[in-house]
């Protein structure tokens, strides 16, 4: 006979009464009395399968959590069970099993384990329902983001991860040897997303970018997935921040369709206000300083503890979990970036803080040849390194301007995690290299 077409977890309420197949994993098993209760997991949910038969159940207790598992049987409505419904006079048959028990329980709410051991073993963690509703919320911010933007025009591009010069400058940078000749781990696709401005007018990349910062902090990765999007014919940063407004909504309105996933990471999704507050790089520092007494005002950057208590005032004072911080100081910012033409030692680049921490970095970007000659020249660096670079702004580029979202950090605002590392799925930081 034919074998019985699989269905998935979630699609029991639509097979009462009908013999059906599951195929995942056994998250777990428990014996009450004569009755034996197996959770099965696929990449749905979870579904329960009752087994009365003394065989079947002494059968199932020697079948390790986290085998792979194929069960026919009958789809019972059942309150108790999850999803409120279940499966009755079970055939099961293990297709690959574990070789040995897990070393953590993955049925439990969370992982009892010490946060190394968890990342340590990602290959098991990683299953764990909660683990992975987190990466679900990472793809369907993925998706929300190419989705809003692809409806405005942008056109998506790939670009090199190996280069010949360090995009942002400084010394922050894994430097490699390319056929014997020096290059480096892209810090961004900055360069090139510029350069193709001049080619499509707006577009924009999802890649993973690299930053050789020697510390570890809850807040900060060596490696990370950037959403990036460039776009050209603009009159200043504002425009930008126009689009970045409408993507962060298409973001947002993504996660709010997985409301699964969004349950078992604990997860609220924001409302993004029609206009995000705004607020100047000094007026925020001036705020601050009056409100705390500590004076940081010869900081040309916002701490953390800055951008918490901004998140908390946003919060307060206009009932948003969003704040746009611009204008901040040309000293911190790269060399491509446009200058307030009213405030020339301040910027036309911004922030945007989601719930206190700093998630998107974007700004309006110099456009004209001589322009960058002499950004160059004021930071002491040469224009032979960056002549691939600076050979689109030879030939004409429009005013223009993007920003970079780091999925990590916003994943982690969404789901309120602690550390950075609970939503990478292979996190790389100063000391981990593995798995």
């Amino acid at each position: 006979m034919k074998a019985k077409e699989r269905i998935w977890t979630t699609q029991l309420a639509e097979h009462v009464g009908e013999q059906v197949r599951l195929m995942g994993w056994l998250h777990h098993y428990r014996q009450l009395g004569e009755i034996g209760f197996i959770i099965l997991r696929d990449k749905e949910g979870l579904a329960q399968i009752v087994s009365t038969e003394d065989s079947m159940a002494s059968e199932s207790l020697h079948i390790l959590h986290e085998s792979v598992i194929s069960v026919e049987g009958r789809v019972v409505a059942e309150a108790q069970a999850p999803g409120g419904f279940e499966v009755h006079d079970p055939r099961i048959e293990v297709i690959s099993p574990s070789v040995e028990a897990p070393i953590f329980d993955l049925f439990r709410p969370q992982i009892k384990a010490h946060p190394s051991t968890i990342l340590d073993h990602a290959a098991l963690s990683l299953r764990h329902p909660k683990r992975r509703a987190m990466a679900r919320l990472a793809s369907a911010s993925i998706a929300g983001f190419r989705s809003a933007l692809s409806e405005q025009g942008f056109v998506e591009i790939q670009t090199p991860k190996i280069v010949a010069s360090a995009t942002e400058g400084g010394a922050n940078v894994f430097k490699l040897d390319y056929f014997g000749r020096p290059a480096y781990l892209a810090q961004s696709p900055q360069f090139y997303k510029q350069t193709m401005v001049g080619v499509f007018e707006r577009v924009f990349e999802v890649g993973p970018v690299f930053r050789a910062e020697p510390h570890s902090t809850p807040r900060h990765l060596n490696e990370y997935v950037s959403l990036d999007a460039e776009m050209g014919f603009i009159e200043n940063h504002q425009d930008v921040m126009s689009v970045l407004t409408e993507v962060v909504r298409g973001m947002a309105g993504a996660v709010a369709r997985e409301k699964a996933a969004l349950a078992l990471a604990g997860a609220t999704v924001p409302q993004v206000p029609a206009t995000i507050p705004v607020i100047h790089f000094t007026e925020a520092k001036l705020l601050y300083i009056e409100a705390t007494g500590e004076d940081v005002s010869g900081e040309p950057d916002l701490s953390p503890s800055e951008e918490t208590w901004l998140g908390g005032w946003v919060e307060r004072e206009h009932g948003s979990e969003f704040l746009f911080v611009w204008g901040y100081p040309m000293v911190k910012r790269p060399f491509y970036t446009y200058p307030d033409p009213q405030r020339p030692d301040y910027s036309n680049g911004f922030d945007l803080l989601f719930r206190g921490l700093e998630i998107v970095t974007g700004g309006q970007r110099l456009h004209r040849y001589e322009d960058y000659l002499r950004s160059l020249e004021g930071r002491g660096l040469s224009p032979e390194p960056f002549e691939g670079y600076l050979e689109a702004f030879k030939y004409g580029m429009p005013p223009h301007g993007g920003f970079a979202i780091g999925l990590e950090r916003w994943v982690a605002r969404l789901v309120g995690a602690a550390n950075i590392r609970e939503t990478a799925l292979f996190p790389r930081d100063y000391g981990r290299l593995t798995p």
